[in-house]
């Protein structure tokens, strides 16, 4: 089922001819009760699924405002297990898929077979771990599978081209295309052939290509949409939450303010 909830939601939203809506918020950044509360606004004002990072005290791929957030999330003892069980107790609620971010240290801490089941017990569609490569999540992938849970691959800007055609056979979920070099974080603009390289991943894909790191406003959310399935925007959104500016959110959404005119 969890699998299938994900690749559910992006069908949807193409059939409304929308490009889908990730968004990325940091676990326990403000408490865990402050999760719940985002994860039903994000489920309200429409996004397509909301990505859950897990805190982590080395979070390579991260820019410096979603490691603030890591480091307060940390602060108030939020741990992968404490995420999972909250998620758990409270799945009925979220109807939106719900995909985490964790690295692979934590997942190993866990015990990569408890880490798939409770993944599962939690109602979670995905899994993201940015730090493993292609050639190491054997093991991480067929646990998951096991369970009906999809490994979601990242694609970066510096992948030649056979590289794509490894990462897009046979993945699944969708596939996160890393669209600027270095960590996440706001940017004001993209290198020029962005849409080329999001072009040559589609081509070679048979699911979603979201675009993801730095995507920042509803006008750089529509430009790059047009070249792929849709975006993840992260730090924007952590941002916001943290400084109680949610209704902001709202505004990054491309097709939002189109059903609005």
């Amino acid at each position: 089922m969890s699998k299938a909830k994900l690749a559910k939601a992006f069908q949807s939203a193409e059939a409304r001819n929308e490009k889908a809506f990730v968004s990325y918020i940091m676990a326990g950044d403000g408490g865990l009760n402050a999760l719940k509360d985002q994860l039903l606004y994000l489920q309200e004002i429409g996004v397509t699924a909301a990505e859950v990072g897990i805190p982590f005290s080395d979070p390579v791929a991260d820019g410096p405002v979603i490691q603030e957030a890591g480091k307060r999330a940390l602060a108030e003892g939020v741990t992968l297990k404490r995420v999972l069980s909250f998620l758990e107790e409270y799945k009925n609620s979220f109807h939106i898929p719900i995909v985490l971010m964790t690295y692979l240290n934590p997942v190993f801490q866990y015990g990569i077979e408890a880490f798939a089941e409770d993944s599962q017990k939690a109602g979670v569609s995905g899994v993201i771990v940015p730090d493993m490569p292609l050639e190491e999540e054997k093991e991480v992938r067929e646990a998951l599978q096991e369970r009906e849970l999809a490994l979601i691959r990242l694609v970066t800007l510096t992948s030649p081209e056979d590289r794509i055609a490894q990462i897009t056979d046979g993945a699944e979920g969708f596939i996160y295309a890393v669209t600027v070099k270095g960590t996440t974080g706001v940017r004001n603009s993209y290198q020029d052939d962005v849409g080329t390289y999001l072009g040559q991943i589609k081509e070679k894909s048979k699911i979603p290509v979201l675009a993801g790191f730095g995507v920042s406003s509803q006008e750089q959310a529509a430009e790059l949409g047009k070249h792929c399935d849709g975006v993840i925007v992260g730090s924007k959104i952590v941002d916001l939450f943290h400084q109680g500016q949610k209704e902001k959110i709202k505004e990054l959404i491309p097709q939002r303010e189109a059903r609005t005119h």
